[in-house]
C-alpha cells in the first residue's frame, strides 16, 4: 500500500514510522527543521512500544514529488487544515482515500469541500507523543491507537484494506461503523482537556487533585456534552460523566498538545477547541461558560509568544 503521510509531527511522525518498519511504501510530507532532519538522519522513534532508527525516509515538503498515492493519512494541525487540504491534489488517484486524524469535530469537512467529500474518512488518534527533537518522535506510555471509519457508515473494501496494512505495521485499530459519534466522543474529552490544562498550565493530575479544578474540567466537559447532544444524536446522555472516570485513569503527568504548544510559544488549536464549543453552543442556544472564559484567556497566545 502507498501511503502519504501529509503533517509528520508526533501523531505522523510515529504512525507512518511504524507503517514504514512494516515495510509500506511511505511517504512524509513535512517542513523545516523537522523536514531537514528526516531527510539528513532518517526518523526514530523512542518508545516503550520499541525504539525505531528509520533511514532513509522520503520527505519532503512538496507533495508533488510522490504523486498519486492509496492513502492519505491527514495529521496536520487544524489551523493548517485549508492549505494543506488544496495541497492535497497531487497525491490523488482516482481511488485515493484521505483518513483525516485530527482534533476538532470538523476538520474532514473542510477537506470534503476542497477535494469532495466522498474521498474523505473520518479518524481518531489516541497517543501521547512529542517531537523530542528534529528527526525524533518521543512516544510517551503504551497507548498508541488509531480509529477510523466510513462517514457513511459502511466498511468498504478501502478502510478495510488500510484496517490490516495498520494492524499488520501492529498498531492497534479499530475499523467502526459510527465514526461521527466517536469523534464526538474524544472532543467531549479534548476540548475540556486542552482547555483546562492550558489555562491552568497543570497537568490532567494536577488538576483532578485540586477540587476547584477538578470541578472546572467537569463543567468544561458537560458544557460540550450538551452541544454534542445537539449536533450528535447517537452521542450518550452520559457522556461527560464517562469521560470524568476517563480522565482519572490518565497518567498523573499527562497534559493536552495546546499546553505543549502554549510553552513552546507555538499557535494554538484553541480556536477549534474551546473556541468551536463556543461558536456551536451559541449557534444551538447552549450556553458555555468554561469554554468562553478558556477561550478568552488564551486568545493573546493564539498565534504564538507575545513580543
Amino acid at each position: 500500500m502507498k501511503i502519504a503521510i501529509f503533517g509528520a509531527g508526533a501523531l505522523g511522525g510515529y504512525f507512518g514510522g511504524r507503517l514504514l518498519q512494516a515495510g509500506n511504501d511511505v511517504s512524509f510530507i513535512a517542513r523545516g527543521a523537522h523536514l531537514e532532519a528526516l531527510r539528513r538522519d532518517g526518523l526514530k522513534i523512542e518508545s516503550a512500544l520499541g525504539d525505531a532508527d528509520l533511514s532513509p525516509v522520503r520527505a519532503s515538503a512538496m507533495p508533488a514529488e510522490f504523486g498519486p498515492v492509496d492513502v492519505v493519512l491527514f495529521m496536520v494541525k487544524l489551523y493548517d487544515t485549508d492549505s494543506a487540504a488544496r495541497a492535497l491534489e497531487p497525491l490523488l488517484g482516482a481511488d485515493t482515500m484521505v483518513v483525516s486524524f485530527q482534533n476538532g469535530i470538523d476538520g474532514w469537512e473542510h477537506i470534503g469541500q476542497v477535494i469532495g467529500k466522498e474521498r474523505v474518512v473520518g479518524g481518531i488518534a489516541y497517543i501521547f507523543a512529542d517531537v523530542r527533537a528534529p528527526g525524533v518522535i518521543r512516544h510517551s506510555g503504551s497507548l498508541a491507537r488509531l480509529v477510523f471509519g466510513e462517514f457513511d457508515h459502511r466498511l468498504s473494501e478501502r478502510a478495510i484494506a488500510l484496517e490490516k496494512a495498520l494492524k499488520n505495521a501492529g498498531i492497534e485499530t479499530e475499523l467502526v461503523d459510527n465514526i461521527d459519534v466517536r469523534i464526538w466522543e474524544k472532543f467531549v474529552m479534548l476540548s475540556a482537556l486542552s482547555g483546562v490544562t492550558a489555562l491552568t498550565r497543570l497537568s490532567i493530575g494536577q488538576v483532578l487533585s485540586d477540587t476547584s479544578c477538578a470541578e472546572l474540567f467537569q463543567e468544561a466537559l458537560q458544557e460540550t456534552a450538551r452541544v454534542g447532544l445537539k449536533k450528535c444524536p447517537g452521542l450518550s446522555a452520559d457522556i461527560a460523566e464517562r469521560q470524568f472516570d476517563f480522565a482519572k485513569s490518565l497518567p498523573h503527568g499527562m497534559r493536552a498538545s495546546m499546553l505543549d504548544d502554549l510553552d513552546r510559544g507555538r499557535r494554538l488549536e484553541l480556536a477549534y477547541l474551546s473556541g468551536a464549543v463556543v461558536r456551536l453552543g451559541t449557534a444551538l442556544g447552549v450556553e458555555t461558560p468554561v469554554h468562553a472564559t478558556v477561550y478568552r484567556a488564551l486568545h493573546p497566545y493564539i498565534e504564538g509568544a507575545l513580543s
